[in-house]
């Protein structure tokens, strides 16, 4: 044991400690009810999506429409050679000439370009959904974090209060001759255990609420208060909404852009058209003209540039199709672990306050009680004591993983969606 442990005495832990929760004391609060909504409307990566959702809708506006017209300008049949050569009027041939020309792709093509604007606009939307259930749920998991570091504390502050009337227990022993002078080190070694713990708990502190203020900016730092959450878990009517979950939901729009991707690349095989109107001027004596063309693509090489395209894009919508059926898999597995785990963790959850805590208190009563009255050792009183710290922080973790738990299985399958 590092002997400053020794030096610093129970009464300067207790002040310590009183000072740590005066400063508390006077901290803003946070429920998990505010947590979320702040985490709606400040959470970065939301505003990220929502830009997301308004360049999609923006992008769809001229998917459908014809391309740019073709402003056309120039010279036509500009003599070099004879009598007439470098003169823009004497030749009758020579026309200066202005036109527009406009292409006019097929009509499926547009079609199928519409529908892949539409399809992106409702897989923004659901890469948003996506993003809102990540945002919520890590706020949530952070938030339950923060809170039971918070309730951990509270028990150490408990442990330091009943460390001092283990000591004052141990000194009046050793006054009354029944007790060995070595054995007023035991307080101070656990005063020292203690103090460790009490550092540990200060980094998960720290770790917490970096989580939370990732979320929810600084009111992460606000001291975390109410109860764990205790959502509804239908582990039945879970398993029927599986295919509901947000990121299997997004692979509905992502399925429809890639089907909308094969017909783009299918019309391909149908030609484009344009038209073109030229006027055109010459010398007065001669006249002016005015022409009109049109003309047509011709896919007639299909297997070296249309069937490659098409095929490539037939790959990519198999690609969606199996990606979406390996995270269908992927969930399944993880919704009938999470239901093992809950019901592990709550049966868990039960044990301890019904048994193992209040068992380990009741063993420390009994020692403490045997040894007031010189029927056994200080060890076992210290053992006791070791067994009902380490009980009321286990229970402490076992009801925050519950809480984790019920969080992941909460905001995936039964929080309403928006």
């Amino acid at each position: 044991m590092n002997a400053k442990c020794y030096r610093i005495g129970w009464p300067a832990v207790v002040g310590l400690m009183a000072s740590v929760m005066a400063a508390h004391g006077f901290a803003s609060t946070l429920t998990l009810d505010e947590a979320l909504r702040l985490a709606d409307t400040h959470a970065p990566s939301l505003a990220a999506q929502d830009a997301n959702v308004r360049a999609a809708n923006s992008a769809a506006i001229p998917a459908g429409e014809l391309p740019d017209p073709t402003l056309i300008a120039g010279l036509q049949n500009y003599p070099i050679g004879g009598p007439d050569r470098w003169s823009v009027n004497d030749d009758f041939m020579t026309m200066q000439m202005v036109g527009i020309r406009q292409e006019m792709p097929n009509s499926e093509k547009r079609l199928a370009r519409i529908e892949v604007a539409n399809a992106a606009i409702e897989r923004a939307a659901a890469e948003r959904q996506v993003e809102r259930l990540n945002v919520r749920l890590s706020t949530a998991l952070a938030w339950i974090s923060s809170y039971s570091v918070e309730r951990k504390n509270v028990l150490l502050q408990d442990f330091y209060r009943e460390n001092g009337l283990f000591a004052e227990t141990v000194k009046a022993q050793i006054a009354g001759g029944r007790a060995q002078p070595a054995e007023a080190v035991s307080p101070k070694q656990e005063a020292a255990l203690l103090a460790e713990r009490q550092d540990d708990l200060n980094v998960q502190r720290t770790r917490a609420r970096a989580a939370l203020k990732r979320w929810i900016g600084p009111a992460g730092n606000d001291e975390p208060v109410g109860s764990l959450p205790e959502w509804p878990t239908d582990t039945s009517g879970y398993s029927h909404k599986l295919q509901h979950h947000p990121e299997l939901a997004a692979f509905v729009p992502m399925t429809r852009e890639a089907q909308a991707k094969v017909q783009e690349a299918v019309s391909e095989k149908r030609p484009d058209w344009s038209w073109e109107l030229d006027y055109q001027h010459r010398n007065r004596e001669f006249g002016d003209m005015v022409s009109v063309q049109f003309s047509w693509d011709l896919p007639l090489f299909t297997d070296t540039r249309q069937n490659p395209k098409i095929a490539a894009r037939q790959a990519e919508l198999s690609k969606v199709e199996a990606q979406r059926d390996a995270l269908a898999r992927e969930h399944a597995e993880q919704l009938e672990s999470e239901l093992a785990d809950y019901t592990r963790l709550n049966r868990a959850v039960q044990r301890g306050r019904e048994s193992l805590v209040p068992l380990a208190q009741q063993k420390v009563e009994l020692s403490l009680a045997s040894y007031r009255a010189g029927k056994t050792d200080l060890n076992a009183v210290v053992t006791a004591r070791r067994e009902v710290i380490e009980a009321r922080l286990k229970q402490v973790d076992v009801e925050e993983q519950r809480a984790l738990t019920s969080a992941r299985l909460y905001f995936a399958y039964g929080e309403a969606r928006p």
